[in-house]
């Protein structure tokens, strides 16, 4: 673990080093409160046809296969690499579903990235260590070489898990992978819906971390003055959770399980816009943080104690002392809200509600560039983008997806024939410091991409 250096990444931790991020992160942010806050007519044109500094998006071929497989601006250029069915550097075939993700930067001018596999059901562990072994979901871990702008080795590191959706980096080097379920083994009874702890360096271990909930996790934030770790949960009626261990950075050793409560009843932040601050915030105990199938859930025991509820809580990350977590169906216009809760003074404020699909369609992950810029990843309906988030509160497209394979790729048999261009991207993770390669993944037919070109032309 000694060659670790913990990084800025989607859903990440932004301290320390990333003092550029850490200065400017939060202009973007409030700068699109502001617009959004006026709520005229000219608002709805807050979303750019193109970035102001980039310009337009085209085909660009990818280095790898040659395939057009994403729009991007003038000068972009991007390897594809770990296919569905690709085999890996230990034999073991690539994962389906590629999901979140983060980056940590290693010794010799290297990044390992981490990437969970969002698959649900039970055909099979595809490596060990696993925690169920009829389980398919899990990660896989990536070794990329900047100066050569080449993938250099992979391996399979954790399965026996289902629907691995989203989670966070640690600021020990670790990578929190979460299930995004409740499901139940139906053959040996296994439980699902835990967090689990995957060393960027090696395997991932497969004791669920019990103490930290059971439900239908999906992303993690971790402050790195306390070591408590921040969940969401993508849930219709969702729980903003928090973790406190008994000891920083040892999360196995247990602790509390909290619930974000507003005022003095369950409050559904739903339907607020931005602009909307709760400034008398609490949190309630969860008193039995792994219930048994037939008893109350962590977020039903929370409701019970008049904890708060969220509509589909997705993305989360830590900057400036702060929490930002995406709540992807919430909103007057149902489309998603940003929020940004305060540990300190115990303040959570509505920074952005999307007012049309014009502007922002569902966004689901933030991902924040060293230059202050921040990623988007859009999990909405039609063909789906990377928007980029400037430092004056202008949202534009920076990459579509392309992916659309009638025939197949040579080479790739694993790969069938049909449309993928309206499945989502996610796991978008900037190289640590310099933030010269953009890594992100597209669902299905299940791709990780690592993009580079003229960053410094704009705030990205």
């Amino acid at each position: 673990m000694d060659d670790i250096q913990p990084t800025k990444t989607r859903r990440a931790v932004l301290a320390g080093t990333a003092a550029l991020a850490g200065a400017t992160a939060l202009a973007p942010l409030d700068a699109l409160a502001a617009r959004s806050a006026r709520a005229d007519a000219d608002d709805r044109q807050a979303r750019r046809p193109f970035s102001p500094d980039y310009g337009p998006l085209a085909p660009v071929r990818d280095h790898t296969t040659g395939l057009p497989l994403l729009l991007l601006p003038r000068g972009f250029e991007y390897v594809s690499h770990g296919w569905t069915g690709d085999p890996m550097s230990d034999d073991v075939a690539t994962p389906a579903l590629h999901d979140g993700m983060a980056a940590f930067r290693v010794r010799g001018g290297r990044v390992r990235l981490v990437r969970n596999h969002e698959i649900s059901g039970y055909p099979g562990r595809f490596t060990d260590p696993s925690y169920d072994p009829d389980a398919g979901g899990g990660t896989s871990t990536l070794t990329f070489d900047l100066d050569d702008g080449a993938f250099v080795a992979s391996h399979a590191s954790l399965s026996g898990t289902v629907r691995n959706c989203a989670g966070g980096p640690t600021p020990w080097g670790t990578w929190l992978t979460c299930e995004e379920t409740l499901d139940v083994n139906p053959v040996s009874g296994t439980r699902h819906g835990y967090v689990f702890e995957v060393p960027a360096g090696g395997k991932g271990d497969p004791r669920p971390l019990r103490a930290m909930g059971r439900f239908e996790h999906e992303a993690v934030a971790v402050d790195p003055a306390t070591g408590y770790v921040y969940e969401t949960e993508d849930a219709g009626a969702a729980g903003l959770f928090r973790f406190r261990p008994r000891r920083r950075g040892e999360l196995r050793k247990g602790g509390v399980l909290e619930m974000l409560k507003i005022g003095d009843a369950t409050y559904d932040t739903s339907p607020d816009p931005a602009g909307t601050t709760y400034r008398d915030t609490s949190w309630v105990t969860i008193d039995d943080p792994d219930p048994d199938p037939a008893a109350p859930s962590p977020t039903a025991q929370g409701v019970a104690k008049g904890a708060a509820t969220f509509s589909r809580l997705e993305g989360a990350w830590y900057g400036n002392g702060r929490v930002y977590i995406v709540s992807t169906s919430g909103g007057p216009s149902r489309l998603g809200q940003v929020m940004e809760y305060d540990p300190r003074r115990g303040s959570l404020r509505i920074l952005f509600a999307s007012p049309g699909e014009d502007v922002l369609s569902n966004p689901d992950n933030i991902g924040v560039s060293p230059r202050g810029g921040i990623v988007l990843c859009e999990d909405g309906s039609g063909v789906q983008y990377l928007h980029g988030l400037t430092t004056r509160g202008q949202i534009f497209p920076f990459a579509a997806n392309n992916v659309v394979i009638p025939d197949g790729v040579p080479g790739k048999p694993s790969i069938q024939p049909g449309d993928y261009s309206t499945r989502e991207w996610a796991g978008s993770t900037f190289e640590p410091e310099r933030g010269r390669w953009l890594f992100a993944n597209i669902q299905s037919p299940g791709i990780t991409f690592a993009i580079t070109g003229p960053w410094r032309n704009g705030s990205l």
